[in-house]
Formats: C-alpha cells, structure tokens, sequence
C-alpha cells in the first residue's frame, strides 16, 4: 500500500489543476475520516461562500430540532399552509427562488428558493428566542472550532467562511457529533425524490433529488459533483465562485473556495468543480490509494 506521504502527494497533484482557474484568491482541502489529507491556497482565507450557507445554516436547524426549539415536520411560523421546515430545507415548500408568494403548494415542486431559507431564518429567530447568527454559532461553530466563520446576513447566503473550518464541517457530515446519526442521514436522504427541479446554473434534472439543505448528486448527469461520486455524494455550490461536497460512501469530502462571482464563469466552473472532483476521487480510488493513516 502507498504511504500516507505519497497518498497526499497524489491528491495533492489533482488539486494542483486548480491553480489554472481564473479567479483571484483560491483556497482548496480534501478531508477524509481520519482528517485532512491535502490543501491548496491560503486556508485561513475567508470568502463570502453564499448558498454554501444553506447547508451549514440546516446543520444548525438540525441541532434545534433535537433541541426541540422548532418542528421538523409541523406547520412552521410564517410560511404558507401546510408548509413544514423539512418543506423549506428541501426546496418544497412552493416559494419561487427570491419573492415571498408562493407558486405552488408544499411537496408538489422542487424550486430551489433562498426566500425558503429566509423564511427558515425569521421562523428559528422567532421560536428560540436569539437570532440565527447567534443560535448558529453557539450550535454548531463554536462547537466546531470555527473561528473564522460567520453568518453576517440570511442563512440563504450570508456566511463568510475559509477552507480549513469548512472542512471541520465537513469532517462533521462524515462523523457527526452535534446532531444524532439517525437525524444527519434522514438530511442526506432525498426528501420527495421523484420531483423534478433545475439547479440554478446548471440544469434540470428528472428527478432533482434534494436533502435537507444539501443538494443531493443521485444520477444526475453531467453535474458540478463530477461523474465518479457516489449517488449518495451531498453538498453545495455558491454564486460567489464556492463548492463543496461529502461523499459518504468514501467518508469523503472536497472544499473549494473562490472569489469570481458564478455567473460570470458559469458553464467553465461547472467543469472545473466536476473535473476536480473526479480527479480527487481517482487519486483515492485507484489501486493502493487508500490511506494509511
């Protein structure tokens, strides 16, 4: 079998590709589950990472709900009727990617929706008593270790963020801690995993599968998440240039962070992400490239 010398100098070659992508300040890590395996960039960098929030912020929703502060599956506070939190955290809850009316009833659509989240944010504010920034940071970045995070606006986008406290997030999807195993797998399950839905920049997707605030990769192809993950692989990109995703079959995870708005290097981005997460995923599963650590 390699080293674990020679294992992270092969993952470390595969990330080297990201030097080429066209963007200012760019920060890389993989992590598996005995800890980080290779960086690349600054990891103390911090980037406003965008929709990366949703998927920290339902980490902390998560917590609240095993705190009992807020129902997974009531009527939850401000949203339409019949409309629940796991509604809301999987893009089900009928509301349109940024107005407050609702387009359809709850569970009939996939509509990835930042208002959902916002309407998740004031309904957890409400119910707990303390802002989400405050619950989130006692709930989960504190916890973590993640001192250089912060929610500084929605949960639908509002995080600041670097690579080295994103993979102890990360480091937390493939051994959880803060939240119950049962709790983390209902999240990464699809929730309503027959609806079809578009993820912004990408595509549409039949079916679109979704967990709780984490996009679910299941057969969806060609995608960001790359063609060699599992179905199983969960996570998120963000329209500040930012993706990551864990692979829970190989208690894997990847985190790249960059400051080039999406949308103005949409359709190379999508390629990048997915060429580098097939890149890291073959430097781990070819022969002897289990690590030793």
């Amino acid at each position: 079998m390699l080293s674990a010398h020679h294992f992270a100098d092969r993952v470390s070659a595969a990330l080297s590709a990201t030097q080429h992508w066209p963007v200012d300040h760019l920060a890389v890590g993989v992590i598996d589950s005995s800890g980080t395996i290779a960086t690349i960039g600054d990891r103390q960098h911090r980037f406003e990472v965008a929709s990366l929030t949703k998927p920290v912020a339902a980490l902390g929703v998560l917590v609240a709900v095993e705190e009992r502060v807020v129902d997974l599956d009531g009527q939850f506070p401000g949203a339409q009727s019949g409309c629940t939190l796991r509604h809301l955290l999987a893009h089900t809850g009928g509301y349109p990617f940024d107005a407050r009316h609702p387009v359809a009833l709850p569970g009939t659509a996939r509509i990835y929706s930042n208002t959902g989240f916002e309407i998740i944010d004031a309904g957890v504010s409400r119910l707990a008593g303390i802002g989400t920034a405050t619950y989130l940071r006692e709930a989960v970045l504190e916890p973590l270790s993640m001192d250089r995070t912060a929610l500084d606006g929605s949960a639908a986008g509002g995080l600041i963020s670097c690579v080295d406290d994103l993979l102890s997030f990360c480091a937390q999807i493939i051994s959880p801690t803060l939240i119950d195993t049962a709790t983390l797998n209902d999240a990464l399950m699809p929730q309503w995993p027959d609806l079809a839905g578009i993820v912004p920049g990408v595509g549409r997707f039949e079916p679109c599968p979704w967990g709780l605030g984490f996009e679910i990769a299941g057969d969806k192809a060609p995608h960001w998440m790359g063609r060699c993950r599992s179905a199983r692989t969960a996570g998120h990109f963000g329209a500040g240039g930012s993706m990551m995703w864990v692979d829970p079959s190989r208690r894997l995870g990847l985190v790249a962070l960059g400051d080039r708005p999406f949308g103005t290097w949409a359709a190379e981005a999508v390629r990048s992400w997915a060429a580098l997460s097939d890149s890291i995923i073959d430097a781990v599963d070819a022969p002897d490239g289990g690590s030793t650590r």
